[in-house]
């Protein structure tokens, strides 16, 4: 029952079999224009009613099989030989006199320190699968380190567009890991639209965010595992929103588990986003007017939220809400992360616990709630972001030092 599910477009919900590679929906992506969010976006979709029966006579099925009836591979052992995934979930007091529980899943503990380890996992095991062994994909830092380092693993090729102004310790894995990097003057959407060129041009294969769909189904992995570790699903889950991939993952996750009985709710999902890059909550209800993008969190800098449709449409289905922060509120909880439980996060994924700041502030949260932030990035992929919160003092003369 291995790899068996359609392809079926957010826009236009045609369906399509699982014929080999496929990005965009056929149809759908031919009115796709430079500096648009992507029209055609695909989801996966699976025999959900026969997972369900199994599930019915063996409630351990899906365990037993580690979720691959709900994963578009042959086999698990063409996953890389890593752990990526199976992340801690910590448990810590926000504040007392409160029966909420508030758990920080900890997906900067992957491989490549970033939740982005789970995407390429999933795209460099369905390459091995079909005999590829060179993948292509532009990022502001994490993805391309990300998928540089499992490629490592796997023996495959890696090409990484970048901005030219990316992290240099992101951009430091990249190299170290062996993958061949091409800085692209401008913004990581103009790297992006170069990568898709090169993508056509040379026959490469592509793992960007949002464009290959296999980016949403290994992040949705990260939904298999809080039901697992909570023993049922959040309340509330707090998520960074850039492209809006991670995101549509989480939802995409509880989804699954929905349409096969393992859930019987959907939990509310929080989208933060920088107030200097909203795109994807600003334009919840009009019709889309995207801006520059400006924020120290790199890795949610996004001029154009790709993954736009899929993203807005969980959010409005669901019944998730959206909230902005700041860069202060930002590196204030990157300070609160690392000073209070000895969590050193990078600003993109602090930007997920300052919302869940904000949200305390200005809302009331409700009794017995069971809430996780999802803590995406290490904060060493990013120190120069956070040196305005620290200070390096002068070194001391030992012979007339004084303790105080």
């Amino acid at each position: 029952m291995a790899n068996e599910f359609t392809y079926k477009c957010v826009n236009c919900g045609d369906s399509f079999p699982n014929e080999g590679i496929l990005y965009l929906c056929p149809h759908c992506s031919k009115l796709n224009k430079s500096g648009e969010a992507l029209k055609g976006v695909l989801r996966l979709v699976f025999p959900y009613a026969l997972i369900k029966r199994k599930l019915e006579l063996n409630a351990n099925y899906l365990e037993e099989n580690n979720y691959l009836c709900l994963l578009p591979l042959k086999s698990l052992s063409s996953l890389p030989p890593m752990q990526v995934g199976n992340t801690p979930l910590y448990k810590v007091e926000m504040e007392k006199n409160n029966s909420s529980s508030v758990y920080l899943k900890m997906d900067s503990l992957n491989p490549t320190f970033s939740f982005k380890d789970r995407a390429s996992a999933l795209v460099s095991a369905f390459a091995k699968e079909n005999g590829i062994d060179t993948i292509i994909a532009a990022s502001t830092g994490n993805a391309g380190s990300s998928l540089a380092g499992i490629c490592a693993s796997q023996k495959q090729k890696a090409i990484i567009l970048v901005p030219e102004n990316a992290p240099k310790a992101k951009l430091t894995q990249v190299l170290m890991y062996g993958a061949k990097l091409i800085p692209v003057k401008g913004t990581y959407d103009d790297a992006y639209d170069l990568s898709l060129k090169l993508t056509e041009k040379h026959n490469l294969y592509n793992r960007n965010t949002a464009f290959n769909p296999l980016t949403i189904e290994g992040k949705k992995t990260v939904s298999f595992e809080l039901v697992q570790q909570l023993k049922g699903a959040p309340d509330k889950v707090f998520v960074s929103v850039g492209d809006g991939v991670i995101l549509a993952g989480v939802y995409k996750g509880f989804e699954d588990l929905l349409e096969v009985g393992l859930i019987s709710k959907m939990p509310q999902i929080i989208a933060v986003q920088a107030e200097g890059s909203s795109n994807l909550i600003d334009n919840l209800t009009r019709e889309a007017v995207f801006s520059p993008a400006h924020t120290i969190a790199d890795s949610i800098s996004v001029d154009i939220p790709r993954n736009f449709f899929m993203a807005r449409d969980f959010l409005i289905r669901y019944s998730g809400i959206g909230i902005k922060v700041s860069d202060q509120q930002i590196l204030s909880a990157s300070v609160d992360l690392a000073r209070n439980f000895g969590v050193f996060a990078e600003p993109a994924a602090a930007a997920a616990y300052a919302g869940l700041s904000k949200y305390k502030s200005e809302n009331k949260i409700g009794q017995e709630e069971r809430i996780v932030v999802l803590i995406t990035g290490n904060g060493l992929k990013d120190i120069g972001s956070v040196s305005s919160q620290i200070h390096f003092p002068e070194a001391v003369d030992p012979n007339t030092y004084h303790f105080q």
